[in-house]
């Protein structure tokens, strides 16, 4: 079996204005080291187009309407002070979340073991009614809500990494006791949410906030409490917020995880999901801005799923 890389060249048109961290460099870096690397176990696949069936599972659609029309026609624009959107995001923005679409059915049908969408914009703060933190919908969970309505799926578990708690994939899976978010995060720190004492309806959300200044072995001990709930819950899909801003060179946080490390925590989800769902893992990128950072880390996360073939 193969690793699906899912991705679109509409992510170079979602253009955030000079100087913005979340820049159309972050996954060109990506996409062109792999082209490089030339790996044959590698499968390209472009997204698929999303109805808005699949949004309206996770968004309200008075939002989806007015992403829509928020697009400029020139110019640039913003949904909330940090989420900059101009003519080509549109594109971008619906490639995003078209991407996990496209990896889960890749997976379901068996095209390939696992998958990586290196994508823009990111999606864990969007909520279900509002663009927060560079995301505008949100593509993590979307892909969950796909997975329980196509695929009738009652177990969806979501490993967030990004070093920013997952306040949007929180407020829509607040209440569904289908979905758990395991959310490993800076704090405090931007945006606020994402304490231990926010548990969820019925106990499906698991923060694991720690303090800036984590170093790797810290962090990596701390992960065993991330691998020990998976065995608990005993997930039919793992689903990956892959963010790699928990970096030690990353310009927007302070955590300080090595390249190697990421490597290392894809495989502990990796191990843990052949007990229980075959190996199905899906991630998708979300945070993470320095560039060769990304590019390196990146490659070890894939490098790990590849490995798992």
């Amino acid at each position: 079996m193969k690793t699906g890389l899912i991705t679109s060249d509409t992510f170079q048109n979602h253009n955030t204005g000079p100087g913005h961290p979340e820049q159309i460099a972050r996954v060109s870096v990506i996409v062109e080291n792999f082209k490089k690397l030339n790996n044959k176990n590698l499968i390209w696949k472009k997204p698929s187009k999303v109805s808005d069936d699949i949004l309206l599972t996770t968004h309200k659609k008075d939002y989806i309407n007015l992403v829509k029309n928020s697009f400029p026609k020139k110019g640039f624009t913003s949904l909330d002070g940090d989420t900059i959107i101009s003519p080509g995001s549109k594109n971008a923005t619906f490639d995003a979340v078209g991407s996990i679409i496209a990896a889960i059915d890749s997976v379901e049908n068996k095209e390939f073991k696992n998958a990586f969408c290196p994508v823009r914009p990111p999606g864990h703060h969007a909520e279900n009614n509002k663009a927060m933190g560079f995301c505008i919908f949100n593509n993590v969970a979307v892909g969950a809500n796909y997975l329980i309505k196509k695929y009738n799926y009652k177990k969806i578990a979501i490993v967030d990494w990004d070093v920013h708690a997952s306040n949007g994939t929180a407020d829509i899976f607040y209440d569904n006791e289908n979905v758990l978010l395991i959310s490993t995060h800076q704090y405090p720190y931007y945006p606020g949410t994402g304490s231990e004492q926010e548990k969820g309806k019925f106990n499906n959300i698991l923060n694991i906030p720690l303090p800036a200044g984590t170093s790797s072995e810290e962090y990596l001990n701390a992960f065993e409490r991330v691998t020990k709930k998976l065995d608990e819950f005993k997930p039919e899909f793992i689903l990956i917020s892959a963010g790699f801003d928990t970096h030690e060179d990353d310009p927007l946080a302070q955590f300080n995880l090595k390249t190697e490390d990421y490597f290392t925590l894809t495989k502990r989800i990796l191990e843990t999901s052949k007990k229980f769902c075959n190996g199905k893992v899906v991630s998708i990128l979300e945070g993470g801005y320095d560039l060769n950072a990304l590019r390196d880390s990146t490659k070890r996360h894939v490098d790990a799923l590849l490995e798992f073939n």
